[in-house]
């Protein structure tokens, strides 16, 4: 098949790094397909099979632009340089899937926005796709809730192999991770507030957060996250974006991963801590319920996060290890990508383009 997978950024995103790994194994199993991005700041943050077609499209920085303005300009600039004769088109994204007519749409989760420019690009990308597809069950059921659609279920890959052989990083002591960076939907301030009570217990640990670069706009979210760690004393360790080969060696020397998100669709991040054998805790949502099951912790909020993350540094179970370990290497990329190609093949996909 002639498969276009479009994304809107070249930086590393969740969605991004599906995308990409996800067109690596469509290719490896003989399918002709080329990725269609926004280059934003330049070229992917890795290097990508020579199987992959590259069509990036260049998308100069504005100083000062409005967040609205950015994704109106993101949809038409991308419209206007789509191009090609496929057999499938599809979007990861809701900006991507509003700079094409017709296309497939991955739902990797919903989102409550205020802008009105991405309110509407959110909503046009789930009721104008011709068919839906989501990494878990419990983001299908919100979409079946909200939208009356039926979303298939193709879970994400993991490349659980890069992670489990990483060199743990000791540049940072001990120390809690997370990876996402510093934004409502990652529940970034409750981190803060669980970190603090943790300290308390193991004052030679460090919080790092790791990530970020996100198209959207949260300097108020971040000068509020600046102004409770300041009240709360505390110095997070904020690296930003961490290089693709950097990233496994930090995640494989945390002495544990926290994943407060209040919104996700898998969990990707997460899954490659437990690759690497770290213990991970998360935010009990029914998504991550579904997801990792008993191989993770789980808090509701500050206070139990911080007892779970305690218990998981002082108390470390083997038998959690294993299982968290033996989850990540269960979830491969050519397993996505052979339902990916079912999907294309039958009533939901190439069928349904007529």
């Amino acid at each position: 098949m002639r498969i276009a997978l479009l994304t809107y950024s070249t930086r590393p995103r969740g969605g991004v790094v599906h995308t990409l790994a996800l067109a690596e194994a469509l290719a490896a199993r003989g399918h002709d397909v080329t990725v269609w991005t926004l280059g934003r700041g330049g070229g992917f943050f890795r290097p990508v099979a020579p199987a992959v077609r590259l069509a990036v499209v260049p998308f100069p920085d504005r100083a000062g632009e409005p967040v609205g303005e950015r994704i109106l300009r993101s949809i038409a600039v991308l419209r206007a340089a789509f191009a090609g004769d496929y057999d499938i088109v599809h979007a990861q994204d809701c900006i991507s899937a509003n700079a094409v007519d017709r296309c497939v749409r991955t739902v990797h989760h919903l989102d409550t926005f205020t802008t009105p420019e991405l309110a509407a690009c959110h909503e046009k990308a789930i009721v104008r796709p011709y068919a839906h597809l989501c990494v878990s069950a419990a983001v299908a059921a919100e979409v079946r809730a909200g939208w009356g659609l039926d979303p298939t279920v193709i879970p994400n890959g993991v490349d659980a192999a890069r992670f489990a052989r990483a060199e743990p990083s000791r540049i940072h002591g001990s120390y809690v991770l997370t990876v996402g960076g510093i934004e409502p939907r990652k529940g970034s301030i409750d981190l803060l507030e669980a970190y603090a009570r943790l300290r308390r217990d193991l004052p030679d640990l460090r919080l790092v957060i790791a990530g970020g670069e996100t198209l959207f706009d949260y300097r108020d979210y971040r000068t509020a996250w600046d102004a409770r760690a300041a009240a709360l004393g505390i110095e997070p360790v904020v690296l930003g974006p961490v290089g693709h080969d950097e990233l496994p060696g930090i995640v494989a020397g945390a002495a544990a991963f926290a994943f407060p998100s209040t919104k996700e669709g898998f969990g990707l991040a997460a899954m490659e801590a437990l690759a690497a054998g770290v213990p991970v805790v998360v935010r009990d949502l029914p998504v991550l319920r579904e997801v990792f099951g008993p191989s993770v912790g789980y808090g509701t909020d500050p206070a139990s996060l911080a007892a779970a993350l305690r218990t998981a540094i002082k108390e470390p179970d083997p038998t959690r290890a294993a299982a968290g370990r033996d989850l990540a290497f269960a979830h491969t990329w050519d397993a996505a990508a052979a339902a990916h190609e079912a999907f294309y093949a039958g009533p939901g996909g190439v069928d349904r383009q007529v």
